[in-house]
């Protein structure tokens, strides 16, 4: 067990959080980690949305929805939400084309900026890891992830953002059996 660094850190009211989401009444049973999480709406017709594939737009997504997918992930020491402590929060989220210079194309590259409850927390790298498989899990192959601490708020930050940069070694805990029962701990409270 994971000895609590931050025994009393600030904590949100939950009702006070800005969310889109509504109350689930019921969760799949075969909701599991590394399946989407997002039920298909009752007029879904699968035979028919592949014929109809190249009439559709493209839904948007924007920093709301990233928010409310990452907001409920619980804290790898405390049974709270990363919402409810403000290691996540909407106006650190941001949504940009991922090639500027071509205005029409549809990739796009989330970003956000996670503040550890403690400028110290020897998980700050476990909860950037659980944010960026939480996203894509749920977001569509055309977004790119770029999952940071925030700029001053943990003591080895640099090195953190270094790890959660670099694909191979995010690759590399992905298959780590124990780091990955951590992160499913996490999701557990996802909505």
């Amino acid at each position: 067990m994971t000895e609590v660094q931050n025994s009393n850190p600030t904590i949100l009211d939950a009702a006070d959080l800005p969310t889109r989401l509504r109350p689930s009444t019921q969760k799949s049973a075969d909701q599991g980690l590394f399946t989407s999480a997002l039920p298909l709406p009752a007029d879904f017709d699968s035979a028919s949305s592949d014929s109809d594939d190249d009439n559709l737009l493209e839904e948007p997504i924007d920093e709301q929805e990233i928010y409310d997918l990452i907001s409920t992930i619980s804290d790898p020491e405390h049974p709270i939400s990363l919402g409810e402590l403000a290691v996540v929060s909407l106006p650190d989220i941001e949504i940009k084309p991922t090639l500027p210079n071509v205005p029409d194309s549809p990739l796009q590259t989330v970003t956000v900026l996670i503040t550890p409850t403690i400028t110290h927390c020897s998980l700050a790298t476990v909860i950037g890891l659980g944010v960026r498989v939480r996203l894509e899990q749920s977001l569509p192959a055309r977004f790119r992830m770029d999952v940071r601490i925030k700029e001053g708020t943990h003591s080895t930050g640099d090195e953190v953002n270094k790890q959660l940069a670099d694909k191979e070694r995010v690759a590399a805990a992905l298959e780590n059996g124990a780091l990955m029962g951590v992160i499913a701990k996490m999701m557990e409270t996802c909505q």
